[in-house]
């Protein structure tokens, strides 16, 4: 790849020029070792930041990217291909163009004698600590081909399991979204001219009518508060969910919505099981293990759970007697892993843990599914019931009259 660069000597003199290296930081280091200082250095074709964003949005790395992936680099490690022909067939395969510079870039690296979890390390929007660390923990044992088989399995599970739960989420939060826009444009345009007809008929109206009415006036008078408002609540929840305070509080609020929330524990708990078992069967020590798991569980209030256990496993204390202190964390668990860890068959009991709360989470989200249809059916029908008879019965009143 060729790069353009900014750069001055030891003078202070400037100097711009080309450079053609495998990745920027060979070019970096080629520059350095001429004696210049680089300022600037950036890829040929590079048109700046607006075409850059626009092209990760376009091309972002999908999960399902680097299920595939590790798929592949599993089939090829099994087939006894080279690590260096593993990946550089891969990247030229790779239909996503971010997804391939980025395994271009580790093929180099590789190439110039940098171990495989090093060259992952560097790219960590697209491999995990969780990922890199079952790597480095195949290269250590020697068995690669059998860690990135277990990647696959486990990314395929989680992929599988988190499609599933959002799947049964996007419906219910699609309809309501349209019906509160379909009530907004009733109120706003269409019930305020039928109550102009009605107010000139003088009869005297319904309470509930006289409520639809109200609140449609409201709507009308007051549309560019409830916008200002809403634009306020999005721009703080924007701001404040990003920080740890409003990461634990959106945690904390998962797990306390009726139904939904205990859905959201199985699916952690789920995740957490199956974490620590594939980590601890691939050689990562206990510690790490609980440490990674705890960066990717996805909730605050777990990952502290485990953050503490992981501190409290250092100073000799067992797994089991840490999370049987917190409610989050259910008795059966914590007693089937003490029962692993006195017989010697941890992994064993977190692996039958992990298919448990995967069952626990799809029989969740089918029964959630089941539900979801008839009380959207009933409450939208009553919604717009009473919406319509507070128009429809004043106008049969005055019908009547004639």
């Amino acid at each position: 790849m060729l790069y353009s660069y900014e750069a001055t000597n030891k003078t202070g003199q400037s100097q711009n020029g080309s450079i053609e290296a495998g990745n920027r930081d060979v070019a970096i280091t080629a520059l350095q070792k001429r004696g210049l200082i680089v300022i600037n250095i950036k890829e040929e074709g590079d048109h700046g930041i607006w075409s850059a964003s626009l092209s990760a949005f376009v091309n972002r790395i999908h999960p399902r990217d680097v299920v595939i992936l590790s798929r592949q680099i599993a089939t090829l490690f099994e087939a006894k291909v080279s690590v260096l022909s593993t990946f550089r067939l891969i990247a030229v395969e790779s239909s996503n163009p971010v997804l391939q510079k980025k395994l271009i870039q580790v093929t180099d690296d590789i190439k110039g004698g940098v171990p495989i979890s090093t060259a992952l390390a560097k790219h960590p929007d697209v491999f995990t600590d969780f990922y890199v660390n079952m790597v480095r923990s195949g290269e250590e044992s020697g068995k690669l081909s059998e860690t990135f088989t277990y990647l696959a399995d486990y990314l395929d599970r989680t992929y599988a399991l988190m499609s599933k739960a959002k799947n049964a989420l996007i419906y219910p939060i699609f309809v309501i979204l349209s019906f509160a826009v379909v009530m907004i444009l009733m109120l706003a345009f269409v019930i305020p001219r039928l109550s102009e007809i009605l107010i000139e008929t003088g009869q005297e109206l319904p309470i509930y009518t006289r409520m639809v009415m109200g609140l449609s006036q409201f709507t009308v008078d007051y549309s560019w508060l409830l916008l200002f408002l809403v634009v306020v609540i999005i721009v703080f929840l924007l701001k404040y969910i990003p920080t740890p305070n409003g990461r634990m509080a959106l945690s904390r609020f998962k797990l306390s919505i009726p139904y939904v929330g205990t859905l959201y524990r199985k699916l952690y708990l789920s995740r957490v099981a199956d974490n620590l078992n594939t980590l601890i069967t691939s050689g990562v020590s206990m510690v790490r293990s609980i440490e990674i798991t705890a960066e990717v569980v996805g909730n605050d209030v777990f990952r502290e759970i485990l953050e503490e256990t992981a501190e409290l496993v250092k100073s000799g204390n067992a797994v089991s007697d840490i999370l049987s202190r917190h409610k989050e964390v259910p008795s059966i668990m914590s007693q089937m892993i003490k029962v692993g860890e006195e017989s010697g068959k941890l992994t064993f009991v977190l692996a039958t843990l992990s298919k448990f709360y995967q069952r626990e989470v799809d029989n969740e989200v089918d029964t959630l599914v089941g539900l979801i249809e008839p009380a959207m059916i009933v409450l939208l029908g009553l919604a717009v019931g009473i919406l319509l008879t507070s128009v429809l019965v004043p106008i049969y009143n005055v019908a009547s009259g004639f």
